[in-house]
C-alpha cells in the first residue's frame, strides 16, 4: 500500500495522468431508461474520478427531461455526494422517458442549458434507445449551437470555445440486451433475484407436487430468461429468440410426465415476457398453464416477478463492473477528440473495452429485425457465442435422449471434489454427469476426495440423481483436503480395477497439487496415464491458470453484503471504524474485490506489502474523513496479509492512534465465506466451464478407446481456467512455473490491475495502469465471461 501516501483534494492531479487532466472540463452524467441495480455505482465512480482529474462533473436529474427543463435539475456534484450510494438499487439521480428530447427543439434546451455550465462531456447511462439519443445530440451539437447564437442566447465566443460535445456510453439494463458487451450493468443483480424466488418456490412446489410457470423479463431478448433456467435446472423454458418448434405443446407436456415419473415431485417452467411462437404469436404464462392443466392434470400455478428484477440491492459483480465501467467512462471522455466516434465502455471478458457505441445499437437491432423476420436461427448468433453456448448447453442438460439412441463410448469417467467446499461444486459435478451421459460414458461419482478414492468409496451416478443439485452449497459428493501422494498405490489400484479411463477434478489448491502428483507418478502407475483434467473452484480464486475460480463470486457477494449490514450499523453511531478479515489465504482477491464492492478506505492484502507509515497514512486518511459528512470507515485486510500487522495489531493500532476522532470496531467473517447457496454466477460458471471439461475429455478417449492408447503427454492432464475472454486448457506442467508455492497463488494476478481504483475511489492518490485503455475496439459478439 505504499502508493497510498497522501490524501489527495480535488485540486492536486497526479503527475503520471496529466496528459489525462480533467482541469478546465466539465462532464454531465445522467441516467436514462428503465432503471437498473448498479447504476448508482456508474454514477459514484464517475463523479469520484471526475472529480480525482479535476474536472467538475454535474448530476443532470431525470435523464433527458431534467436536460430540457435545466435549472435545478443540472447541479454541480460533491464527493461526499455519492456517499453511501454504492449498496443502493435503482438510480439516485432519477430516470424518465422524455418525448421533448426527441424533437430538435428539446435538443436546443438541452444544448442551451448544458453549455451555460461549459458542460461539454456527457456519461449516459441507459439502454440502446438513451445511447442512440445521445449520439444523435452530439452530431448536432455545433449546428445547435450556431442556431442558439443567432437566437442571441449565447455569443460567438461561447460557441467557439465549446464547439464540440463528447459522449461516453454505459448499458445499463437487467436484460442483458446491448450487443457487443458481455454484461450490462444490472443483469447479474436481477439474476439475484430470479434465483432466490426460484429457490423459495422450489421448496413450497416440492411440497405440493406442483408445477410453477415464472415469467420473467426481457420483451426483447431472452437472456434472463435462459440464465436462470440453466441455473435452476428448469424443465423447460420459453425465449423470443428461440421458439419452440412445431408441436412443442406435446413434446412438452410428455417431457413434464416423465420427470414425474422419474419420481420428480415439481416441474419448473421459465418464461420470458417476449416469447413467441415460430410465427411471431405471443405464447404467454397463462397459456402454459391452461395446457399443462388440460392435458396433465398436475396442479400448477403461475408467479410474475415483475418489478422485483429490477428492485433490491445490486450485487457485488454490477458494484464492481460498473465502478469499473464509470472510471473507464471518465478516462475515455478525457482522452476524445472532436474526430473521435461516441463509444460505449463495456466489459469483454474480465477487460474493460471501448467500442463504437453507433455499431453496437445497429448490431443490436438486427437482432430484433432478424426476429421480427422470423430468422430465429440468425438472431440466436447476433446475441453471440455466450448466448448461443448458454442455449446449447441447456438443451444438452434439460433434455435426456433415450439410451438407445446414446452411442455408447464404453469408457468411465469419474468425477472428484477436492479441498474445502465452494458454492457452485455441485452444479459443476450436476453438468458434467448430464454431459458425460449424453457422450455415451458410464459416469462414476468418487466420494470424500482422494481418501474416498483409495478405499473405493467409488458410485455410479445416472442423469436422474444430479436433479436439483444446482441451487445446492458445499459438496454433494464430501471434499478433503488429502493429497493423493500417499496413497497413490491405493489410487492406482482403485482406478484400475474401477477401469477408469478418465478423472475429472473439481477443487482448489489442493487439487492443483494433487494434478501435479498424479501427473509426476505416470511413469509408475500406469492407471494414471488417462486424460484428467481439473476445473478450478475455491472461494480464494488462487488457482493457478484461471482468473475465475467457482464459489469465489458466492464468497464475493457474502462479504459485500455483510459490509454493507455493518456500516449501516454505524449509521446511528458516528466516527466508527471497522476493520473486517476476509479469507483466502494469501491470495488478496476476496479482499481486494469485497473493498471495491463494499466501498471501503482501504484493504491490505499480501501481494502489495505495507509497513507503519502505511497504516499511520490510513489513519491520517480515516481522521480527516470524519471532519466531512461521511463519518464512519471501512477497512479490510486479507487473512494471511502480514505475520506482524494482524487483525488485532491494525485494530488496536487505529483505536489508539483514532482516539478522541474514532473509535473501532473488528469483524472475521470466517466460514460464512464458505456457505451459502450459489450465485447465479457460480451456478452458470460451473455448469458451463465444467461442460466444456467433459467435451475436452470426451474429445481424448474418442478414437482412443480398446487401441491401448496411454495418455502420457503434456496435454492430457490440464487445467481448464477462463483468461481473458477465452477457456483455455492448460497442461499443469506449464503452470508450474507460474506458481508461487510457497504461498499457492499465481505469480501474475489481473485483478491487481482494479486495485488502483479501489484507492482512486476511496480519495487517494494512486497510479493507475494506462496501458490497457485508450483504443476503440472493433465490435464482434460476446466472450466466454458471460458464464452468467
Amino acid at each position: 500500500m505504499s502508493d497510498q501516501d497522501s490524501s489527495t483534494s480535488s485540486t492536486s492531479f497526479p503527475k503520471y495522468l496529466e496528459h489525462l487532466s480533467g482541469d478546465g472540463k466539465a462532464i454531465g452524467v445522467l441516467t436514462s431508461g428503465g432503471d437498473a441495480q448498479g447504476m448508482n455505482a456508474a454514477v459514484r465512480a464517475v463523479v469520484r474520478m471526475g472529480i480525482y482529474t479535476g474536472a467538475k462533473v454535474y448530476f443532470i436529474y431525470e435523464g433527458y427531461q431534467g436536460m430540457v427543463d435545466g435549472g435545478s435539475n443540472i447541479v454541480e456534484a460533491k464527493w461526499e455526494c455519492v456517499s453511501s450510494i454504492l449498496q443502493v438499487g435503482g438510480t439516485i439521480i432519477g430516470s424518465a422517458r422524455c418525448q421533448a428530447f426527441r424533437s430538435r427543439e428539446g435538443r436546443l434546451k438541452a444544448a442551451c442549458n448544458l453549455v451555460r455550465l461549459g458542460i461539454t462531456n456527457l456519461c449516459v447511462i441507459g439502454g440502446d434507445g438513451s445511447l442512440t439519443g445521445a449520439n444523435l445530440f452530439r452530431k448536432e451539437w455545433s449546428g445547435l449551437l450556431e442556431e442558439l447564437a443567432k437566437n442571441g442566447e449565447i455569443d460567438s465566443d461561447t460557441v467557439k470555445k465549446h464547439a464540440y460535445l463528447n459522449v461516453v456510453g454505459m448499458v445499463g439494463s437487467i436484460d442483458n440486451d446491448f450487443c457487443g458487451t458481455d454484461m450490462t450493468i444490472g443483469t447479474d443483480s436481477a439474476l439475484h433475484r430470479i434465483i432466490e424466488v426460484v429457490d423459495a418456490i422450489m421448496t413450497t412446489a416440492q411440497s405440493h407436487q406442483r408445477t410453477f410457470v415464472l415469467e420473467v423479463m426481457g420483451r426483447h431478448c431472452g437472456y434472463l430468461a435462459l440464465v436462470s433456467a440453466l441455473a435452476c435446472g428448469a424443465d423447460w423454458v420459453f425465449l423470443p429468440e428461440s421458439p419452440p418448434e412445431e408441436g412443442w405443446e406435446e413434446e412438452m407436456c410428455l417431457k413434464l410426465s416423465e420427470n414425474r415419473a422419474r419420481k420428480k415431485r415439481l416441474n419448473i417452467i421459465i418464461v420470458s415476457e417476449g416469447a413467441i411462437d415460430t410465427q411471431n404469436k405471443p405464447i404467454t404464462s397463462e397459456k402454459i398453464k391452461e395446457l399443462v392443466v388440460t392435458n396433465l392434470g398436475f396442479d400448477t400455478r403461475v408467479t410474475i416477478l415483475g418489478h422485483v428484477q429490477r428492485g433490491g440491492t445490486p450485487s457485488a459483480f454490477d458494484r464492481i463492473l460498473a465502478s469499473r465501467m464509470g472510471v473507464e467512462a471518465v478516462l475515455a471522455l478525457l482522452e476524445a477528440t472532436p474526430e473521435t466516434p461516441a463509444c460505449v465502455v463495456s466489459l469483454r471478458g474480465n477487460q474493460a473495452v471501448r467500442l463504437p457505441l453507433m455499431e453496437c445499437v445497429q448490431m443490436t437491432q438486427d437482432v430484433q429485425k432478424a426476429m421480427d423476420e422470423r430468422r430465429f436461427d440468425e438472431a440466436v448468433k447476433l446475441r453471440g457465442r455466450s448466448f448461443e453456448g448458454n442455449l446449447n448447453t441447456y438443451k444438452r442438460l434439460a433434455i435426456k435422449e433415450p439410451d438407445d439412441k446414446i452411442p455408447k463410448s464404453n469408457c468411465n469417467v469419474a468425477i472428484i471434489n477436492v479441498g474445502a467446499p465452494a458454492a457452485g461444486m455441485n452444479a459443476a459435478v450436476r453438468s458434467a454427469v448430464r454431459v458425460g451421459i449424453a457422450e455415451g460414458h458410464k459416469m462414476f461419482a468418487i466420494y470424500d476426495g482422494f481418501d474416498g478414492l483409495a478405499n473405493g468409496q467409488i458410485k455410479e451416478i445416472g442423469w436422474g440423481d444430479v436433479g436439483g443439485w444446482t441451487g445446492q452449497g458445499g459438496s454433494i459428493l464430501g471434499t478433503k483436503r488429502t493429497l493423493p501422494g500417499k496413497y497413490l498405490e491405493k489410487i492406482a489400484e482403485q482406478m484400475h480395477s474401477k477401469n477408469i479411463n478418465a478423472l475429472l477434478i473439481i477443487g482448489g489448491f489442493e487439487a492443483y497439487l494433487g494434478l501435479l502428483e498424479l501427473a509426476a507418478a505416470r511413469n509408475k502407475h500406469e492407471a494414471f496415464c488417462v486424460p484428467m483434467v481439473m476445473v478450478p473452484a475455491t472461494v480464494s480464486n488462487n488457482v493457478p491458470g484461471s482468473d475465475f475460480s467457482i464459489g469465489a463470486d458466492t464468497a464475493l457477494n457474502t462479504i459485500t453484503d455483510t459490509c454493507d449490514r455493518i456500516k449501516q450499523s454505524a449509521s446511528g453511531t458516528k466516527r466508527r471504524v471497522f476493520i473486517i478479515e476476509t479469507m483466502g489465504g494469501y491470495c488478496g482477491y476476496l479482499a481486494n474485490m469485497g473493498g471495491l464492492a463494499a466501498g471501503a478506505d482501504a484493504a491490505y492484502i499480501f501481494e502489495e506489502q505495507f509497513d507503519i507509515r502505511d497504516l499511520q497514512s490510513n489513519v491520517m486518511h480515516l481522521t480527516e474523513k470524519m471532519k466531512t459528512s461521511i463519518q464512519r470507515g471501512l477497512v479490510l485486510r486479507n487473512e494471511n496479509c502480514s505475520v506482524n500487522y494482524t487483525t488485532d495489531f491494525i485494530y488496536q493500532l487505529y483505536s489508539e492512534e483514532g482516539k478522541g476522532v474514532f473509535d473501532c470496531r473488528k469483524n472475521v467473517l470466517g466460514h460464512m465465506q464458505q456457505g451459502g447457496a450459489p450465485s447465479p454466477f457460480d451456478r452458470n460458471f460451473g455448469t458451463k466451464i465444467s461442460a466444456k471439461a467433459m467435451e475436452w475429455i470426451s474429445a481424448k478417449l474418442k478414437g482412443s478407446h480398446g487401441t491401448g492408447k496411454k495418455f502420457v503427454s503434456d496435454d492430457s492432464i490440464c487445467v481448464l481456467g477462463i483468461q481473458k475472454r477465452d477457456l483455455l486448457f492448460k497442461p499443469v506442467a506449464e503452470l508450474r512455473k507460474a506458481t508461487d508455492f510457497e504461498h499457492r497463488i499465481p505469480k501474475q494476478q489481473w485483478w491487481l490491475k482494479l486495485r488502483p481504483i479501489m484507492k482512486i475511489l476511496a480519495k487517494y492518490e494512486a497510479s493507475y495502469d494506462m496501458s490497457d485503455v485508450g483504443k476503440l475496439e472493433p465490435v464482434h459478439n460476446h466472450g466466454e465471461l458471460s458464464a452468467i
